[in-house]
């Protein structure tokens, strides 16, 4: 999937557009512990049911609220939503839509050398979501990590949408047809 427009019934609908949308929409008006547990949960339902095999990890910049793992992870898997996180803190966006604004494809997940940011520890890859706060800004991320970058952040969002009472497919990814 490209950020390029995707035609849809006769309209273009860009992915990166949509991601900003969901950006803008998906805030919170106080987030916690127990607001992060309700959305990990949802999120590791979800990715049962989807048949995906993720890491789940939600936290404040000061301390984690939440962390799963289901069979099928690696070792990996945990370093990859590190480095999510620390894109996610750095720009205050989602990890996709850093990917598609920086034309990131496969087997070029690394910032550009004169950027600063070391591979080690920042990467390029969907799955990293801001946390938000109305009247705050971005206070944290829910990171997921082991499905394919689109599915990561698709899982991310439509636990968001169900903690928020949004409909997800109002949020959904445009498909390629």
């Amino acid at each position: 999937m490209t950020g390029a427009g995707i035609r849809r019934g006769g309209t273009a609908v860009n992915t990166l557009d949509r991601i900003v949308a969901q950006e803008e929409a998906l805030v919170f008006e106080r987030f916690d512990e127990s607001t992060a547990f309700a959305i990990g949960t949802a999120i590791r339902d979800a990715a049962i049911a989807e048949g995906h095999s993720i890491v789940c990890d939600i936290r404040l910049w000061d301390r984690p609220l939440f962390y799963m793992a289901l069979p099928g992870t690696s070792a990996d898997n945990p370093d990859w939503v590190r480095r999510k996180a620390n894109v996610v803190r750095r720009f205050g966006k989602s990890t996709y839509r850093m990917v598609l604004e920086r034309g990131a494809g496969e087997g070029n997940r690394a910032f550009a050398a004169d950027s600063g940011l070391a591979p080690a520890e920042y990467v390029l890859a969907g799955g990293g979501f801001p946390v938000r706060i109305d009247g705050v800004g971005v206070v944290g991320a829910i990171i997921v990590s082991g499905a394919p970058e689109d599915v990561d952040h698709m899982l991310v969002v439509k636990g968001i949408c169900g903690h928020l009472g949004i409909d997800p497919d109002s949020m959904a990814l445009p498909r390629v047809q």
